[in-house]
């Protein structure tokens, strides 16, 4: 009997320790993250900075030497790229203005690096159909999404969703603010479904609105499939 108490008493001490250091894991979890973070700032140098510099001389943004050094031209450039896109100008790299980068602040593990970097895809593309095809049938919003991603598998293209999105002149939502409206559920439900493979466009790379199109050549491209207002095309 005093064998089976103290092996009841053993099994009650385990619990109670496996107990504890959980909580405290859990507890300190959002600490541990922020120990991981990494912002990039006047002065800061190596990898991340030549990341940022090529992402914005891409895009038009930064014009200097591609360096490695977060200098002033990067800083400048870095202000003008977040007043563009709606963030606080202040010149520092941080969560939102890397999101926007399509970049990464945290330490790159395996698990949390493709969780963030999912994440960061489907805020930074749901920001896009949002933008470009708010009040679109459902289909013809995952359509959008779908084109991006198409775009990104294409040599003519970047080979990432924020490079294809923030290609100059590419998206009229970019240029208008218009991937700074009001976010809708389904943009981020469709931003998903994108991603998670359904192509409802047919291998299209571009689209556009006959009604409000300025460009003839656009017209030149063969057409896949109509889907609301938006004519998806090869």
């Amino acid at each position: 009997m005093k064998g089976i108490l103290k092996y009841k008493r053993s099994i009650v001490l385990s619990l109670a320790v496996l107990i504890s250091y959980l909580s405290i894991y859990v507890w300190l979890l959002p600490y541990n993250n922020a120990v991981n973070a990494i912002t990039y700032k006047y002065g800061s140098n190596g990898s991340g900075v030549i990341q940022i510099q090529t992402k914005l001389k891409n895009w038009g943004y930064y014009t200097g030497k591609i360096d490695g050094v977060y200098g002033y031209q990067t800083y400048t450039a870095v202000k003008k790229f977040q007043t563009k896109n709606g963030i606080l100008p202040d010149g520092i790299v941080g969560t939102a203005t890397s999101a926007a980068l399509g970049m990464t602040t945290t330490q790159p593990t395996v698990a949390s690096s493709s969780y963030s970097s999912y994440n960061q895809n489907v805020t930074l593309l749901a920001r896009l159909i949002n933008g470009e095809a708010r009040g679109e049938p459902y289909a013809g919003q995952v359509a959008v999404g779908a084109t991006v991603i198409n775009r990104t598998k294409n040599p003519k293209f970047p080979s990432t969703i924020a490079g294809v999105i923030y290609q100059p002149g590419a998206f009229t939502a970019i240029v208008d603010g218009q991937i700074h409206a009001t976010m809708e559920p389904n943009s981020i439900r469709a931003a998903r479904d994108a991603l998670n493979g359904w192509d409802p466009s047919g291998g299209a790379i571009y689209y556009f609105n006959p009604a409000t199109a300025t460009s003839g050549w656009i017209w030149s491209r063969p057409l896949i499939i109509i889907i609301g207002k938006h004519r998806f095309c090869r």
